[in-house]
């Protein structure tokens, strides 16, 4: 009876592991950055999309892809998005191999589902922003048949949320960005009136708060104690009341202390202003922004790798020292930005899916 048990399970595995397995197929890529199969844009659209995709891999070293196709069952898929997103992305080895910072947009249109895929180096911390930017942002176009908007549109948001400027701002101020915001005409018709009015009382907003910063520093302090009108000190006389971090801020010009006094009880009031513009930091140690940092290329960034530099701070008031490393995006290439193959990048499932 073992004898047969055993001759029937050998049979089995003979048969199941003689059986042809249909491997997953996945299309090919014809370049980096735009991969039209289902042909939703027109040429002019795929070179804007390009020329984004490309300005952001070449200003912050990020690999974006924009896919799309006309079914997943064309590629011998059926089920949902998430799993074909997946091994699209890890086939083609989106994003940079040690970073995994790349991104895909698919577009599957005839299933009418989509998905952003996002490589592992950002966790779960784009799930939300990649869901909402579906959500809000393509969604409402495709439900109109308006693949090409939507997706434009999507590009341009998810691009901002992974950089924190729009394309062709990377190098520009940020009433600058606000105004090619408001030209672009960028999000709802009520963000964009929004825009205007942020653009138009800017320089009103940076000139009032120096003038409310004013205007509080010099109104008549009452003391606590008496309520007798206390006096501010002058720059010279109000070192004796501070410390010597607080008097070396000041020499620094990181802050500025004004010190009232009481002529009455001696009661003394010292309050502090950041500056708008140093370059001082806050120390970890004393907590003085007293703390100034200098910067040592280890490693030079080059067309095809990421750099490394250094910064060492020392405080100047406590002396304490540390350093840490921080990565130097891959220098701009135009020759090497259109290179024919990703960076070996893989995702672990991260992102956002959304149908309509």
């Amino acid at each position: 009876m073992r004898a047969a048990r055993d001759i029937l399970a050998r049979l089995f595995c003979f048969v199941v592991f003689a059986l042809p397995v249909a491997a997953q197929d996945y299309p090919g890529y014809s370049e980096l950055y735009v991969n039209d199969f289902a042909d939703l844009l027109d040429d002019r659209q795929e070179d804007e999309i390009r020329t984004k995709l490309q300005e952001l891999r070449d200003e912050a070293g990020i690999e974006f892809t924009l896919v799309t196709i006309g079914t997943m069952s064309d590629y011998g898929h059926d089920g949902a998005i998430e799993p074909f997103a997946t091994g699209l992305f890890n086939t083609w080895g989106v994003g940079d191999a040690q970073r995994n910072d790349g991104v895909m947009m698919l577009v599957a249109v005839y299933d009418r589902v989509m998905r952003i895929e996002v490589g592992s180096g950002y966790g779960t911390s784009k799930d939300a922003p990649m869901k909402e930017i579906i959500e809000e942002r393509i969604l409402p176009l495709f439900r109109q048949d308006d693949y090409a908007a939507g997706i434009e549109r999507g590009v341009d948001y998810v691009i901002h949320d992974l950089t924190g400027s729009w394309p062709g701002e990377y190098d520009v101020g940020g009433v600058r960005k606000l105004w090619n915001r408001v030209k672009s005409g960028a999000g709802s018709v009520v963000e964009t009136l929004g825009n205007w009015l942020l653009l138009l009382l800017a320089p009103v907003g940076v000139a009032g708060a120096f003038l409310l910063r004013r205007i509080h520093r010099n109104r008549p302090r009452i003391c606590p104690n008496d309520g007798a009108k206390m006096e501010r000190l002058d720059e010279f006389s109000d070192d004796r009341h501070l410390s010597k971090g607080q008097i070396l801020e000041e020499t620094l010009k990181s802050v500025d202390h004004d010190v009232w006094v009481c002529p009455r009880c001696d009661h003394v009031t010292i309050e502090s202003y950041m500056s708008w513009f140093s370059s001082y930091g806050a120390c970890h140690a004393c907590k003085f922004k007293t703390l100034h940092g200098d910067s040592t290329i280890l490693q030079a960034a080059t067309t095809s790798s990421t750099g490394t530099r250094r910064i060492d701070y020392h405080c100047q008031h406590c002396n304490n020292r540390y350093s840490e490393t921080q990565i130097i995006p891959r220098e701009s290439d135009s020759s090497s930005s259109s290179g024919s193959s990703f960076g070996g990048g893989s995702s672990s499932g991260g992102g956002a899916s959304g149908s309509w």
